[in-house]
């Protein structure tokens, strides 16, 4: 699915294919909290990095977050783009993964669906006044979750298969 997204105060567009426009986790880490706000945590979703199509390039930013280790700071390989007039979050880009781009849920315009479940992500780090709105059918995380992207979005799709009939 296309996805269209833009910052705040549009000198940044983006479209990028998506094979599920779902969003996946809400993650309640401190980078994610400081960086992007949105009540406590900032929702992604998955794309193909190679259809990436960016106007307003130059408006762009990139910060890489420091994180703290045992052994000490370090930072992240992860580049979150951001614009740099109004500071919306736009998304993030890891070289470990390169082929995916995680646009922030906050900032596509185009409509999303509600998905039927909901990931709580880092919890064992969130903020005390962060707290989770979680439904029956949530899973939540005190890091990581057990299951990757892709395999969340085909359980749900098979979940709705299983509904439908």
């Amino acid at each position: 699915m296309k996805l269209n997204g833009s910052c705040h105060c549009r000198a940044v567009t983006f479209s990028v294919e998506a094979p599920s426009c779902i969003p996946f986790n809400r993650c309640y880490c401190e980078v994610c909290r400081k960086t992007a706000g949105a009540g406590g945590f900032a929702v992604n979703i998955g794309a193909d990095f190679t259809t990436l199509e960016i106007t307003g390039s130059d408006h762009i930013r990139v910060y890489r977050a420091v994180i703290e280790r045992a052994d000490g700071p370090e930072h992240s390989p992860a580049e979150r783009s951001f614009c740099g007039n109004c500071g919306s979050q736009l998304w993030l880009w890891d070289p470990r993964w390169p082929d995916l781009v995680h646009p922030h849920a906050s900032a596509i315009d185009t409509d999303l669906p509600v998905p039927s479940r909901r990931w709580h992500m880092m919890l064992g780090c969130r903020a005390s006044w962060a707290v989770p709105d979680t439904v029956p059918g949530d899973r939540s995380f005190e890091e990581y979750p057990d299951q990757s992207l892709a395999d969340w979005h085909a359980q749900l799709a098979d979940d709705q298969d299983q509904s439908s009939r």
